[in-house]
């Protein structure tokens, strides 16, 4: 053993000897020690596992309430052209790719803020999905990540002029048809233990319907996340099980099939989401702030912030989600909760990655009361 200790990392080390000096721990008692993520510690469990260390004969504990996030994980490229972009000949470009997708980015925000979340998604075996895995193991729990060797995992690549504009994008995102009501069944027990539900509308109808049902059935709040207008067919039918429904103005003008003009229009369509069964709603319209909304407290108007600049607009969505999220599960009201959201959009936005790398539980109060 001592001799297999050597393809361990330190932190592997320590871990398997916290493990054996106390093989009933918690695994966010063994966070906590290691000054780790819980998702981090069940990753590196798992790996230890594989790795023949653990035979599974004692049971790490976990205690936690997880978030499970439900939707698209991708990768995604941006080429920005140096020169006016030219048809049929090569054109010369700096590139650069990150991790995305809405539900990977939410699991991310909500992981950096100090939540157990837990991503569930489909993916091929390839190394687009390697680089994902790196990337977000560190936030969130990939046990439940189905890999499928003839899918390739999610893409998004967009080609951007020498202004920086989008001149035109490519979506590869069939993989995630293969999120199945099958494939929610597949982890039905640890799901019905889940703290919340969020699931984007990357994935087919029929699932997302089964997901509201299970999430009814079991009395789990769910949390739907739109992505764009034209899969606001996606929508489920049957609305009264959902918790919250996070949108925006373009989504909601598809699904109402109306124009949000004024902002009379826009308060009205909130009051239109809530009469369909949905118990919280918010309907983002970029800089122009949010409207949130419910039985109990009314509508509440949320101004947008103010970037000290805007390095890019990239996950600025998913950040607001995120916020709201967690503001809620908080027990925040409905006016912090759309501060939440409009303090992490915000910081975002000044930032260049997807999902800001200094973002905290203790950063985001700071940001809110900053922007106060």
């Amino acid at each position: 053993m001592e001799k297999k200790m050597h393809s361990l990392n330190e932190k592997e080390k320590k871990l398997y000897q916290l493990i054996k000096n106390d093989p009933y721990s918690s695994q966010q008692e063994l966070a906590n020690a290691l000054g780790l993520s819980r998702p981090s510690i069940a990753n590196m469990i798992s790996d230890l596992i594989k790795k023949g260390f653990i035979l599974g004969k004692a049971y790490v504990l976990n205690e936690s309430e997880q978030v499970f996030c439900i939707g698209g994980a991708n990768v995604d490229r941006k080429f920005h052209a140096k020169k006016k972009l030219q048809l049929g000949t090569s054109n010369p470009i700096h590139s650069e790719q990150s991790a995305g997708g809405v539900a990977r980015n939410i699991a991310e925000n909500l992981g950096r803020i100090g939540m157990d979340a837990t991503l569930l998604t489909a993916a091929g075996t390839d190394t687009e999905w390697s680089f994902i895995e790196k990337a977000s193991s560190p936030y969130m729990n990939l046990d439940y990540v189905a890999s499928f060797i003839d899918e390739s995992t999610g893409s998004y690549t967009a080609v951007l002029d020498a202004n920086g504009d989008l001149t035109f994008a490519l979506a590869d995102m069939d993989v995630y048809e293969r999120i199945t009501p099958e494939f929610i069944r597949q982890h039905a027990s640890v799901m019905s233990q889940a703290k919340c539900l969020v699931a984007d509308l990357n994935i087919p109808q029929n699932t997302l319907e089964m997901l509201c049902e299970f999430a009814g059935n079991h009395a789990i709040p769910i949390v739907l996340v739109t992505v764009s207008a034209p899969k606001m067919d996606r929508m489920p039918t049957n609305l009264k099980h959902v918790t919250w429904l996070i949108t925006n103005k373009e989504e909601t003008e598809a699904y109402l099939k109306k124009a949000l003009t004024t902002r009379a229009d826009w308060e009205n369509a909130v009051n239109d989401w809530l009469q369909l069964g949905i118990s919280n709603v918010v309907v983002t319209n970029g800089n122009q702030g949010a409207m949130l909304g419910n039985h109990a407290e009314g509508i509440r108007f949320t101004a947008s912030g103010k970037p000290k600049r805007i390095a890019d607009v990239t996950g600025a969505g998913d950040a607001f989600s995120s916020a709201v999220i967690f503001a809620w599960l908080e027990g925040k009201s409905l006016e912090d909760i759309g501060k939440a959201g409009t303090a992490n959009a915000t910081k975002t936005l000044e930032s260049t990655f997807t999902v800001r790398q200094n973002l905290t539980e203790a950063q985001l109060q700071k940001d809110m009361e900053e922007l106060q």
